[in-house]
Formats: C-alpha cells, sequence, structure tokens
C-alpha cells in the first residue's frame, strides 16, 4: 500500500475514533449506570493511540527521519501523547471523568491537523540543514510529551474545579506536600520540652500546649521531635458553601491527585527538553539562548508549573488554588506550543499567518 494513501487514511480514522470515544465519555458522565460505557471510551483512545502509532511509523518510513520537523506531525504526536497520559492517568484514578476533559482536546488537535492546516504543512518535506541532527528526536518529542503531561495534569485540574464547583474544601489525600493538611489539636514540638506560648488561629487567642503521655524518645536526648496536643478556644464560625457529596469529594480528592502526579511528570520533562534545546542551539546557531519568541515561552511555561509545583511541595497548597494556577498553566502551554509558532516571528516560526 502507498504510505501516503495509508497516513491519510490513518489520520482520517484517528479523528473518527477520536470523535466516537468523546460521544461515548460523555454519554458515560450524562448516563452513569450504562454499563460498558467506561469500557468503550478506553478501547477508543487505545485504538486512537495505536492509529496515530501507525501514521507516525509510516511518516517516518516515507521521510527517513523522525517525523517531528513541522506543525502536521508535531500535532499528531502530542496527541498521541495525550492519549497515552489518558491511558496511564485513568488507569490511575478508575474515573470516566479523565476521558471527559481528554477526548475533546485530543479530538480537537486531531481536527486542526486534518481539516484546517494547508496541504503544503501537511506533506513531507527535507529537513533543512539546522533540523539534520539527532537533536531534533531528543529535543522535540521530550518537549511534547512535556506537552502532552501538561496539558493533561491541567485538565484534570480544571476538572477538579468543574466537580467542586469551584469551592475552596479541604482535602486529606498524599499529595499535598510538606505544608498540607494536619489535625489542629496537634503540633510537633522537642521532647523534654514543656513550654507555653501564644499563637493566631482565626484570632489572637492564647493557645497552651502540653506534653502528650508515652512519647518516645530514640536518642535519649532532647532532640527528637513528638507530636503534642494543643488546646485552643473554638474559632468564630464561618460562612461556607454547601459541602459536597461524599462520592462528588472523593472523586475531587482522586483528581486532585492524579492532576498532581501527572504535571509532576510533566515539569522535569519539560526541564530536560529545555537543556536539550539550548545544547543544540548552541551546536546549530552558537547561543545556548537568544531569548527567541518559543524560548521566551518556554522559560514561562517552566515558571508557572515550577510555581505550581511549589506552592504544592513547600507551601502546602491544595485544591482550589493550585487547580487555579494548572488551569492558567494550560492556557500557557498552548501559548508556547502553537501561538509563538503561528503568530510570532523567530527561528521558531511555521509562518502561516506570517
Amino acid at each position: 500500500m502507498d504510505l501516503v494513501v495509508l497516513q491519510n487514511w490513518l489520520d482520517n480514522a484517528s479523528f473518527a475514533v477520536l470523535f466516537v470515544t468523546m460521544l461515548i465519555y460523555w454519554g458515560g458522565a450524562a448516563f452513569p449506570g450504562i454499563p460498558y460505557l467506561p469500557a468503550l471510551g478506553t478501547s477508543g483512545m487505545a485504538i486512537a493511540n495505536m492509529c496515530i502509532a501507525c501514521l507516525l511509523g509510516a511518516r517516518w518510513l516515507e521521510a527517513g527521519y523522525f517525523p517531528l520537523s513541522n506543525l502536521y506531525e508535531s500535532l499528531f504526536f502530542l496527541t498521541w501523547g495525550i492519549t497515552v497520559i489518558h491511558l496511564i492517568a485513568e488507569n490511575m484514578s478508575r474515573s470516566r471523568l479523565v476521558g471527559v476533559a481528554t477526548a475533546p482536546v485530543a479530538m480537537g488537535i486531531t481536527a486542526f491537523a486534518t481539516m484546517t492546516l494547508p496541504a503544503q504543512m501537511q506533506s513531507a518535506e527535507p529537513l533543512v540543514p539546522a533540523l539534520k541532527s539527532n537533536w531534533l528526536m531528543m529535543h522535540v518529542s521530550v518537549m511534547m510529551l512535556s506537552y502532552a503531561a501538561l496539558m493533561v495534569g491541567s485538565l484534570l485540574a480544571i476538572a477538579f474545579l468543574v466537580v467542586t464547583r469551584g469551592q475552596n474544601i479541604e482535602l486529606r489525600g498524599s499529595s499535598i506536600g510538606t505544608g498540607g493538611f494536619r489535625s489542629a489539636n496537634y503540633q510537633l514540638r522537642r521532647s523534654g520540652v514543656n513550654t507555653f506560648h501564644e499563637t493566631s488561629l482565626h484570632s489572637s487567642a492564647p493557645v497552651s500546649i502540653s506534653p502528650v503521655d508515652g512519647g518516645i524518645d530514640l536518642n535519649g536526648s532532647a532532640k527528637t521531635a513528638v507530636l503534642n496536643k494543643v488546646e485552643t478556644k473554638p474559632a468564630q464560625k464561618v460562612d461556607r458553601a454547601e459541602p459536597l457529596e461524599p462520592q462528588r469529594l472523593s472523586l475531587a480528592e482522586t483528581l486532585d491527585n492524579i492532576s498532581y502526579r501527572v504535571l509532576g511528570l510533566g515539569f522535569p520533562l519539560l526541564t530536560i527538553g529545555i537543556i536539550a534545546g539550548a545544547v543544540w542551539a548552541n551546536e546549530a546557531w552558537g547561543s545556548y539562548w537568544s531569548w527567541d519568541p518559543k524560548e521566551t515561552w518556554a522559560l514561562i511555561t517552566w515558571l508557572v508549573f515550577a510555581a505550581y509545583l511549589h506552592a504544592r511541595i513547600t507551601r502546602g497548597w491544595q485544591g482550589r488554588r493550585p487547580a487555579i494556577l494548572a488551569a492558567t498553566g494550560f492556557a500557557v502551554v498552548w501559548v508556547c506550543y502553537l501561538g509563538v509558532n503561528l503568530l510570532g516571528k523567530g527561528l521558531h516560526s511555521y509562518g502561516w499567518f506570517f
């Protein structure tokens, strides 16, 4: 079979499969009592993943180089990465809501690549001298996988905001960092030290600390940290939104946890991709960093998700605030990946609009 004909068949087939898969996930969310829909959705994503993998493989055989040299190829590689991360996240969360968020994005990307891009941008062309390097596979593939992971993680954060209706809820999961949820009745102190101090907990009321009986000092010294019970005066009641149902709250905790883990995967990939790009830029253009629009937005993307992980790990943010930050990162990733390439001038511009 002609490889060009095979590619045309596979890109249309991947769009059709993803469109049907999106409808299956949305139908499953609207009518959760219908059996087999979750399995059909997962199967659809797996089939689309294999179609895109075969498309990229045929492209590789036809052109003779790794298929990441133009926008058409990178869009399909991005979709392939999104489907891979989706399957991993769905397997971890056991929630069909993952597909509700990711399937329309994957379908939209394939529709844009197949139906919107000019025919010239879809055809394989010989590589320019700057792209004839092993760094093409190393840098671009890692960057695209990082975009896929960051997009999926951000979509799950957006799904979290939808599930919680934007409420600022308290989560008690295992991924809330060092400053996350702790019981308000206990506080760390050094063993053997009896102290009384004043602190502020919703007010300036004094708080007394009394040692917990039965504490064990492993080193026999006063340097061992033990938990002490804290007696506090009741704080004034604060008006809160209507509490979530247990099932919805459990789903919110799952989405928050999986989003954090997927973004934690995408950030180091983005870091490695930026470093590889800097090395390749020095080899090709004689400079590690030239403040090209693509480089600038890659740095902005890195800073946004670095702030997200810093807030989660060291500041103990959880719930709504980091989800809003991740949702902002979703828009930033798209500007970095597509916006500056199509609208801006620079070494990475595809030159479609200008």
